[in-house]
């Protein structure tokens, strides 16, 4: 079986629109194709408040129950909590049912291996060629599989989060914090650890109904409408979560919406107090953490762009901290997935050891000014294009990892072709938001040319 054209399948999963190109029985076929990997095995399922997910489930479970394996359904929970109830309950891995930020008529499956993070690009493969094959693990009827429910994960992974931070410094105080969870999986838990930190929360869109407030990217461009709530309320910050509740974005006590890259930067500045060590960061990502790890006197590595790709060079590098500039942070005492909820704990910290607001902090951190664009440029032309850049920029330091990425002494570029469609990304970041644009400007003239 082919799979549907308009069905989007990643290295960690699959993702569509629901009753188009995802369907009950594409999802019970991927759930199988994945089961026949684990079969007979204990893997976890959750999902986020979609109220598509009711279906899926449904399709997720018969997929899985048929290899025989033993399912723990822990329900409407964060990605995060996800992967860590898969080491939690040492489970052979995990499927959960989500679109992330997508819109609502879409839904997903993301996929974990046994030690908490996304499957990487080779099982992915092999998940993906079975589920073509139609090669799947059938059980017989005495050997179907089962379904229970666990006790809840979603508390022992808030008093994890708990374990890294002093709660006393931030509960002595007293912030009253902003909570928009836009009706997803991570309002519960959000709203808990607030108040576990001693914080007055107020609260926004925190019931995971999966009816969305607001677009579900948690994006400055579609945060206008809540941001002002953050000041009205006399909030110390705005915390915004995605609908599955693995990406943080921010809002400071002013009311203005802060950069998506920000957030993984203060996360750096605070563990790396912590505990010095190798950062993990991909080819997009702000260089304000890789500035933050020099002053630190740590080293700074970047993989390529995706969440798996950032966990690989974690591990081969011992790091402490690792993430991506979309708000995602990854702290490995936790899990191998980004987690906000650890975001939050640092940044409060952060507030209170330095006895200043966000807004100060922010401003504190090293500025650059980030611009991503895309350009028509054939497949066939890529390898042409990409040597053209690299004799534009002679002297820039070269990295294929990813694309392209040329950095030179105060900026960087990173070029990648698309694999859908006949484009080129190109992202810049330097000291002024002129010379970001003037820089994918001339990349742009580069590149169709």
């Amino acid at each position: 079986m082919a799979v549907p054209s308009d069905l989007i399948v990643s290295v960690s999963g699959i993702r569509g629109i629901v009753g188009a190109g995802l369907t009950a029985e594409v999802t019970a076929r991927f759930a199988a194709a994945f089961g026949s990997t684990v079969a007979g095995q204990r893997v976890v399922v959750s999902r986020d408040g979609r109220p598509s997910g009711e279906m899926l489930r449904h399709a997720v479970l018969a997929g899985l129950l048929g290899a025989g394996c033993i399912v723990e359904d822990i329900g409407i929970a964060p990605t995060p909590t996800c992967g860590f109830a898969v080491r939690q309950m040492n489970a052979a891995g995990a499927i959960q049912i989500t679109a992330s930020h997508n819109p609502a008529p879409w839904n997903g499956l993301k996929m974990f291996g046994a030690d908490g993070a996304v499957l990487p690009a080779n099982t992915g493969a092999v998940i993906r060629g079975l589920y073509e094959a139609g090669a799947f693990a059938r059980s017989a009827w005495d050997a179907i599989g089962s379904v229970s429910v666990p006790p809840d994960v979603a508390a022992d992974h808030g008093r994890a989060v708990l374990d890294t931070i002093s709660v006393a410094t931030v509960a002595g105080q007293q912030f009253r914090v902003f909570l928009d969870a836009n009706a997803g999986a991570g309002g519960p838990l959000g709203t808990q650890l607030l108040a576990d930190l001693g914080c007055d929360t107020i609260q926004y869109a925190c019931d995971p109904t999966g009816l969305f407030a607001h677009e579900p990217e948690p994006i400055p461009a579609h945060l206008g409408d809540v941001a002002p709530w953050v000041k009205q309320h006399e909030c110390a910050v705005g915390f915004v979560l995605d609908p599955d509740s693995d990406r943080l974005a921010l809002i400071d006590e002013t009311g203005t919406c802060v950069s998506e890259e920000v957030t993984l930067a203060l996360a750096v500045k605070y563990r790396l107090r912590q505990q010095p060590g190798a950062v993990v960061i991909n080819m997009s990502t702000s260089r304000m953490s890789e500035d933050l790890a020099a002053a630190a006197g740590c080293p700074c590595f970047r993989s390529a762009v995706g969440e798996a790709n950032v966990v690989g060079l974690m591990r081969a590098t011992q790091a402490v901290i690792g993430g991506e500039g979309n708000g995602g942070v990854i702290d490995p005492r936790i899990g191998w997935v980004r987690d906000p909820f650890v975001g939050m704990a640092f940044i409060l910290s952060l507030m209170a050891e330095d006895r200043k607001p966000l807004s100060q902090l922010v401003a504190e951190l090293p500025q650059y000014a980030m611009l991503k664009t895309k350009f028509t440029v054939s497949r066939e032309r890529l390898p042409e294009a990409m040597a053209a850049l690299v004799a534009r920029w002679p002297d820039a330091r070269i990295n294929r990892d990813d694309g392209l990425r040329l950095d030179g002494g105060d900026w960087w570029l990173h070029v990648r072709g698309s694999n859908t469609e006949p484009v080129v990304r190109v992202i810049a970041e330097a000291p002024t938001a002129e010379r970001a644009e003037e820089l994918c400007r001339q990349a742009g003239t580069v590149v169709t040319g």
